[in-house]
């Protein structure tokens, strides 16, 4: 994981991956997104951040409130998404 985690576009290509798995299980976008928020908030409090676009949505994600950090996370699905 640490691999993954140490290129922002690898880290987007790994998750666009796994967004386009779940979708083909038939995962719907609730789901999804509701995944994506648990583990942004596994990574905030677990992982240290290994680049600058890390670190400025980690920053983004220590001052957000519950629903923006949710729409944090849903961005992020859609970024993946677009990613893949």
């Amino acid at each position: 994981m640490s691999t993954v985690l140490g290129n922002f576009d690898t880290w987007k290509k790994f998750l666009g991956d796994r967004v386009e798995a779940a979708k083909k299980l038939g995962i719907g976008e609730d789901a999804i997104a509701k995944l994506a928020y648990e583990i942004g908030e596994f990574l905030d409090q677990k992982v240290d951040p290994k680049n600058d676009e890390q670190r400025i949505l980690k920053e983004l994600w220590d001052i957000g409130d519950e629903s923006e950090r949710k729409t944090m996370a849903r961005l992020m699905v859609k970024l993946a998404d677009h990613s893949s």
